[in-house]
């Protein structure tokens, strides 16, 4: 099987472009997931406050067997911990759950539309200053929230985890990231499942040999997108681990480039009217 590519960040570190993600996992599926997929070769593992699943997340890395050092970690700041003391409080609450001292990526999980995002990320950098974050970044930031918070920034977010798939391929914001040198992440890749029932990768991927999400998830690669979907069982930890075994041509990547719907296509909330819940 084919070594998961790392990817260099801004901050001077590397993360592995394919990782597992807990997104609606419990605690007995995500400590199940985690340690099968650091089994199975996996170093990318993506949590959130907001999953609550922090703590089955970091007793899995603990009975891996993996040394810490050779783990990419990412959490992410819950929505309303975005006051400079709650963002503190909570940053140290999610380190002694993820039982680890530091993480290797820290994310604001959305924007909010108080706008204070700004101040929570300035706290952040407290943690890349003191060796508690390796990294930091954002999630769900349209190019209006980047262009604010680079301007008040000392540390430039070396991430902007956004929804991006083949229906809704963000490209205004990918564009953005990438001139700015922001790593784009991708939450919801497989477009939350619905890539499975289009005749039209289902053609190109039996063409291939291979399934629709690897595919797609190739798809992705190729185009320098990070990814981390979520799998809550080893045969599809594997199936997905199984696509860097397969090769991508031009046209058939520039064929998925034209399945984008544009905002018709968007699955998740728009960051600018998200209130509360959400990835």
């Amino acid at each position: 099987m084919a070594t998961i590519p790392l990817l260099p960040l801004n901050s001077g570190h590397w993360i592995p472009q394919l990782g597992i993600g807990t997104y609606r996992m419990d605690d007995t599926t995500a400590r199940r997931s985690v340690r099968e997929a650091l089994a199975m070769g996996y170093r990318h593992i993506d949590t959130a406050q907001m999953y609550g699943n922090e703590a089955a997340v970091g007793r899995a890395i603990a009975e891996s067997g993996v040394e810490r050092e050779e783990i990419f970690l990412v959490t992410k700041l819950d929505n309303p911990n975005h006051a400079p003391r709650a963002v503190r409080e909570t940053f140290a609450r999610s380190l002694a759950e993820l039982g680890t001292d530091y993480v290797d990526l820290f994310l604001i999980h959305w924007p909010m539309l108080s706008g204070d995002y700004v101040e929570a990320y300035q706290v952040m950098e407290e943690f890349v200053a003191d060796g508690r974050a390796r990294a930091i970044g954002v999630s769900n930031f349209e190019r209006h929230h980047l262009e604010a918070l680079r301007f008040a920034a000392q540390i430039q977010p070396a991430v902007n985890q956004i929804e991006a798939h083949p229906y809704f391929q963000n490209a205004e914001v990918t564009q953005y990231c990438t001139d700015t040198g922001i790593r784009v992440e991708a939450w919801a890749p497989l477009a939350r499942g619905a890539v499975n029932d289009d005749a039209v990768l289902a053609e190109l991927a039996a063409a291939k040999g291979c399934t629709v999400a690897q595919l797609v998830l190739l798809w992705h690669l190729s185009r320098g997108r990070i990814v981390f979907p979520g799998a809550s069982s080893a045969a599809h930890l594997a199936e997905n681990l199984a696509c860097l075994d397969f090769t991508l041509l031009k046209e058939e990547a520039e064929e998925i480039d034209n399945m984008d719907r544009f905002e018709a296509g968007r699955t998740g909330r728009h960051p600018d009217t998200f209130r509360r819940n959400g990835e």
